[in-house]
């Protein structure tokens, strides 16, 4: 069932073209959500890959896969990590983030707009869109887009396509191991 969920929500992360992916999955036991989280890590560590719980509440679970090569290329980036530093997060350590922006999803009930970073979304975006209220965007798509939209555009389409093949090749062979695409 997670498997299922993972390429549902995350083929473009698992095909190398996006750093992060994050999504909801129900789950009322802790234990067998621990479980399945540790049994799919076997599969997506070595290749580069990671499945975390950001965030638990008993019913539902908050999963984030992500490549950590790519999130620390992501992250320092100039912007990105001017609008993380100002907003209190400890830039100098990608781990130190993460464990940052899971506590900020734990403690408040307003998403923490600045998880756009985290999946990958070009800093422009991320920052136009705090700071314009998410009001405005020049287009709309996987992410609200306030800079580049051909390129923005571009990557919406690849990542779709990336997800219908990954769902198709998915049900037609039912072999989550060679779905991962292993990229350092």
């Amino acid at each position: 069932m997670l498997k299922d969920n993972v390429i549902a929500k995350c083929a473009p992360t698992m095909a190398g073209l996006k750093t992060a992916n994050l999504f909801g999955y129900p789950c009322s036991d802790k234990e067998e959500l621990y479980r399945s989280v540790r049994e799919l890590n076997r599969i997506l560590v070595p290749c580069h890959l990671r499945l975390m719980i950001l965030k638990y509440d008993g019913q539902r679970a908050l999963l984030y896969l992500c490549r950590p090569s790519y999130l620390m290329r992501d992250l320092s980036d100039p912007l990105a990590a001017e609008i993380l530093s100002q907003l209190g997060y400890p830039v100098e350590s990608v781990a130190r983030c993460i464990a940052e922006l899971q506590a900020r999803l734990t403690e408040n009930a307003e998403f923490p707009h600045e998880i756009g970073l985290f999946l990958g979304y070009p800093p422009v975006d991320v920052y136009g869109f705090i700071m314009n209220k998410a009001q405005c965007a020049k287009c709309v798509g996987t992410w609200k887009v306030y800079g580049n939209v051909e390129e923005a555009e571009k990557k919406f389409r690849m990542y779709k396509k990336c997800t219908r093949c990954y769902q198709c090749s998915y049900a037609r062979h039912n072999c989550f191991e060679k779905m991962v695409v292993a990229v350092s």
